[in-house]
């Protein structure tokens, strides 16, 4: 069984789908990473979402901006992988869904990321450059990373 990718602007969610998602989100970046933030952030109306489902679970989601949102290129956030899939790799799929999904909605290919630092490799296996010195973000070490 693979997965298999959704990609739904905002108002084309169901409340299933955008609930899955914002609990995916809450178990990752603030329960698994102990982080107080705010990630309902007002800023997923603007987004392009990418929901991975395996077995009908949701695994993997990503959350993509047109250019001059967040930077000045297209951006990929909130990429995620539900513990109970890290095993198959998804995050990889993942990812080359994201950037195709950049091409074909923004026909942008330049991207950049605010990236989590251990994951620096990860991202690097998906063509990106590290383009900043470390930083905090909520208090989690954090890099600036394009892709041309």
């Amino acid at each position: 069984m693979e997965i298999t990718f959704k990609i739904k602007r905002f108002n084309e969610l169901s409340t299933v789908e955008l609930y899955s998602l914002l609990q995916l989100r809450s178990e990752v970046f603030v329960v698994e990473q102990n982080c107080v933030y705010q990630d309902i952030d007002g800023k997923d109306e603007k987004a392009l979402h990418v929901l991975g489902y395996y077995n009908g679970d949701l695994a993997a989601y990503s959350r993509l901006f047109n250019k001059g949102y967040y930077f000045d290129e297209t951006s990929i956030g909130r990429v995620v992988v539900s513990p109970k899939y890290r095993d198959k790799k998804f995050g990889h799929d993942l990812m080359r869904v994201s950037i195709e999904a950049i091409k074909e909605n923004f026909n942008e290919t330049a991207i950049t990321i605010s990236a989590q630092e251990y994951l620096k490799k990860f991202y690097e296996s998906h063509g990106f450059i590290q383009t900043s010195e470390m930083y905090l973000e909520d208090d989690i070490p954090h890099i600036q990373m394009k892709r041309s």
